[in-house]
C-alpha cells in the first residue's frame, strides 16, 4: 500500500510517501508498525491524537480496517481559512 506524510509529518518523517507492506489489521497497528521502524517515526506518531487518516481519500479512525486498502494518509488536523 501507499503511504502520505503531509505538513509536519511529512517534515518529521522526511519523505512525502511510501510504498510499504504490512501484516498490519487496523490503522493503530500500521502505527505501531511505524513507530517501531527508527526515532523518526516514533517522533511523527509520538501523539495520535494530534493526526488525522484518511483511508482512499476517505477520513478515518485509527481503529479501522485496513482490508483492501489503498492509500493511508497521515496528517494533521486542518482548519478552514
Amino acid at each position: 500500500m501507499d503511504v502520505l506524510y503531509f505538513a509536519w509529518v511529512r517534515e518529521r518523517i522526511g519523505l512525502p510517501r511510501e510504498r510499504l507492506e504490512t501484516d498490519a489489521a487496523t490503522v493503530g497497528e500500521l502505527v505501531e508498525e511505524l513507530k517501531a521502524r527508527e526515532p523518526r517515526y516514533a517522533a511523527a506518531f509520538a501523539d495520535i491524537s494530534a493526526l488525522r487518516v484518511a483511508l482512499d481519500q476517505e477520513l478515518s479512525d485509527f481503529d479501522a480496517p485496513l482490508a483492501g486498502v489503498r492509500e493511508v494518509a497521515f496528517f494533521p488536523p486542518m482548519t478552514g481559512g
